[in-house]
């Protein structure tokens, strides 16, 4: 695997070629060539699984004037393959003024609007989006990189506890339905510089996910 990087930060972009796969791109979202209309529909389609268990997430339906707003807070990062995002996530230094006290430490960095397109899920596009967002808390100082997902979902649990992630609170956020597990994990255990060989094949089945 040959890994390339366009500047000298660690977190700005990486590059892959993966097997069955093609050319991965991990970089910042570009709002000069990319789009917040196209980004916020690969939104809509990554929670339309968790929407149809009741499990109702801003990015199921928001409008891309939300997207724009929330991934201005952060750094937006997407996974591009072959020219074509399949993969975001936003991530944010620490929010003084967040219902979620894990989230208000100075010392924790938190991941937000994390959606993989469908077809592309459980092929490990997360696990590197993660370690991406892992790299730029570090970098900048973070020691912890924390996010939430909804606390009946044990299938999104499993995968962060598999990525590392320890439940450290359970929040009922402002307009949401539901409890939220918060989870977080050590932002220096988050990955090295290079990204794991990804499973490929095209025709691999959609996961229930919004990730991995």
């Amino acid at each position: 695997m040959s890994i390339s990087r366009a500047t000298q930060r660690p977190d700005e972009q990486i590059t892959s070629m993966q097997p069955g796969l093609g050319r991965l791109v991990l970089r910042r979202f570009d709002p000069r060539h990319d789009s917040w209309e196209a980004l916020t529909r690969l939104l809509h389609r990554a929670f339309s699984r968790l929407a149809s268990l009741g499990l109702h997430c801003s990015c199921a339906d928001q409008a891309a004037s939300l997207t724009r707003e929330r991934a201005l807070a952060g750094d937006c990062f997407v996974a591009v393959c072959n020219g074509r995002i399949i993969g975001t996530l936003t991530v944010e230094g620490h929010d003084s003024d967040s219902q979620c006290e894990h989230y208000r430490q100075r010392s924790v960095a938190s991941v937000h609007q994390f959606g993989i397109e469908p077809k592309w899920q459980s092929r490990g596009i997360g696990r590197a989006l993660l370690a991406f967002a892992g790299r730029w808390a570090a970098a900048r100082g973070y020691t912890q990189l924390a996010l939430d997902t909804p606390f009946p979902a044990d299938h999104l649990i499993a995968f962060y506890r598999a990525q590392g992630f320890s439940l450290v609170d359970v929040v009922r956020f402002a307009g949401r339905g539901y409890d939220s597990a918060v989870l977080s994990k050590a932002a220096a255990a988050l990955g090295g510089a290079t990204l794991p060989h990804l499973r490929g094949g095209l025709t691999h089945a959609a996961s229930p996910s919004p990730l991995a």
